[in-house]
């Protein structure tokens, strides 16, 4: 393991408290949520939102689990209104899935409780920090490049 600079122990310990920082504004996000789905559930809700109707099986895939047993978990989000089913225009034996209105409005719930307690940090903070911050972030988005959505999905991100 390469030895770190005092500078770049200092850079380590300032991103993993802005990192713990914006884990409590996940968690604090999607809290009311987990009152009307699980985890998992609101996970697929994510995907759907992000990828537009897909194919059950690519659903599946994407939260890591069997086919047949996400068969039954996602007739629980239709019984909950949350998803529906549709058949594939490309071939009948394949079923895709897709938002409903409530489905959607409880992501863009969750992602506009995010974007509030985000501003609400943001606006004790002096433009000038603004700026800053917005410059380093994006400096470390670059640097880390684009997360698996394996990785976002664990967090329902």
């Amino acid at each position: 393991m390469d030895v770190l600079t005092a500078a770049d122990a200092r850079a380590a310990d300032a991103t993993l408290a802005a990192s713990r920082a914006l884990l409590g504004v996940v968690a604090r996000s999607v809290v009311a949520t987990l009152d009307v789905v699980s985890l998992p559930q609101f996970r697929v809700l994510v995907v759907l939102s992000s990828a537009g109707p897909t194919r059950m099986g690519t659903v599946a895939e994407r939260m890591g689990v069997i086919p047949s047993t996400f068969s039954r978990f996602i007739d629980r989000m239709v019984a909950g209104g949350w998803v529906e089913r549709a058949a594939s225009p490309d071939s009948r034996r394949e079923v895709l899935l897709e938002l409903t209105a409530s489905g959607r409005r409880l992501v863009d719930d969750v992602t506009e409780h995010r974007r509030a307690d985000i501003s609400a940090i943001l606006s004790t903070m002096t433009p000038d920090q603004q700026s800053s911050l917005q410059h380093a972030l994006q400096a470390f988005a670059d640097a880390a490049g684009e997360p698996q959505a394996a990785d976002l999905l664990t967090l329902g991100l």
